[in-house]
């Protein structure tokens, strides 16, 4: 009993099966960093692109039970992305916030109460100039 708590609840000396024991590092293997990986994807995916356009052109594209080719898909780097599905967030014409709610006399969007008090101070043509600030140029009631 000449081992004290801390070296009988070691794990240090207990078989380890996960690991491979008869592995040995390659040395050769160099680390690249983030930058040469993603200039590296960058370049294959434009060699491949290139090719598929080149095999388009050629007429070597075969289509496949009269179906047209696959076209490009979007990838993390392209940005010939489709538009997204969800609906467009509004903003507070006043704060820049988020805007739950539009004032139905002068068709401003708010974020909450102590917006809509300023809004319901503000004069018709000061209104105004907020919706020409968004864009938009409705008749203020």
């Amino acid at each position: 009993m000449g081992q004290s708590l801390g070296e009988q609840l070691s794990y240090l000396h207990n078989p380890r099966p996960f690991k491979n024991p008869n592995y040995t590092k390659n040395i050769n293997r160099r680390a690249k960093n983030v930058k040469n990986v993603l200039s590296q994807e960058r370049e294959r995916d434009r060699l491949e692109r290139e090719k598929k356009r080149q095999e388009k052109l050629d007429g070597d594209a075969m289509d496949v039970d009269g179906e047209a080719p696959e076209e490009d898909l979007p990838s993390y780097t392209s940005i010939e992305a489709p538009p997204s599905l969800l609906p467009h967030k509004h903003y507070c014409d006043i704060t820049g916030l988020e805007a739950p709610y539009t004032d139905p006399a002068t068709g401003l969007r708010y974020h909450d109460k102590s917006v809509y008090d300023v809004i319901k101070s503000l004069s018709a043509s000061s209104a105004k100039e907020y919706l020409a600030t968004r864009g938009v140029s409705s008749i203020v009631k």
